[in-house]
């Protein structure tokens, strides 16, 4: 590694503090002095809000489902990637990144044209078994599946790359089965990155806008998130209320990577 001088390193030190402040910091800050400019009347306000409770609760629940789905398949696919060779790997590589470059309104529009119940390819045939997907928790949960997808994958695969397989194949030579080895030498190693990842997936569910607002319809009461009913109360000028959400959404995000990061031992944060 190459030493700056001093002046140099503080230099870049503080152009790099004064970016993330600008760039996260001061927004944050003065979203809070707006929530709390009239004390708690704001919060009250949404929290009395049965619309406004109503969205936290599916916000939640969406969440915590598309969370669990992208952790059981995120590691999978991590596994997949790192202990296997196979025709496609590189495809497989790249489509896990898709949604990191393509917008969640495209997604939601592409969910749309799939499983719209009238037009769709194959939503007609899964409404005449019962399944609605649009306009309902399940469309609502693929599409933050979708946002989510990298991130317990990009947590996952450099911590494998790291350690290696030497462990998994002298379990497996003393005759440890496959789920065995996953669980007692694989998980274990992992499970600092595949915490954080989860974290990381939380945080991208909670504040999920785009996608959502086309596969929910947007419906009060019903299948409206909170960051959608953060825009409904800001533009029915109910502002002290969209504010109050915010700082909630930002407030549950912040403390948990905040407390993953300080819990995670240091030998475990070169994932």
């Amino acid at each position: 590694m190459v030493e700056l001088p001093r002046p140099a390193s503080w230099t870049l030190r503080l152009v790099a503090a004064a970016y993330v402040f600008f760039l996260v910091g001061w927004p944050v800050i003065a979203l809070a002095q707006r929530t709390f400019a009239d004390g708690l009347a704001g919060i009250d306000a949404a929290m009395s809000d049965p619309d406004v409770t109503h969205a936290l609760l599916v916000t939640a629940e969406i969440s915590l489902w598309a969370v669990a789905i992208n952790t059981v398949f995120g590691v999978g696919m991590a596994l997949l990637l790192v202990r296997h060779e196979f025709p496609g790997r590189r495809l497989l590589s790249a489509l896990v990144d898709l949604p990191m470059s393509v917008s969640p309104v495209v997604i939601g529009l592409a969910l749309l044209l799939v499983y719209n119940g009238r037009t769709g390819w194959f939503g007609p045939t899964l409404e005449s078994h019962g399944l609605v997907v649009i306009f309902n928790s399940p469309g609502m949960i693929m599409a933050t599946c979708f946002v989510a997808l990298p991130l317990v994958v990009r947590e996952v695969v450099p911590v494998l790359e790291e350690i290696g397989d030497d462990q998994e194949q002298a379990a497996r030579s003393l005759g440890a089965s496959a789920l065995q080895t996953l669980r007692r030498i694989t998980l274990p190693a992992v499970k600092w990155a595949v915490v954080y990842g989860v974290v990381l997936s939380l945080a991208r569910s909670l504040g999920e806008f785009g996608a959502l607002k086309i596969v929910s319809g947007n419906l009060t009461g019903q299948t409206q998130t909170a960051p959608l009913v953060v825009e409904q109360k800001y533009t029915n000028f109910a502002q002290n209320e969209a504010y109050a959400v915010s700082f909630l959404l930002v407030l549950v995000s912040v403390l948990f990577i905040l407390v993953v990061s300080l819990l995670r031992p240091k030998e475990s944060t070169t994932s």
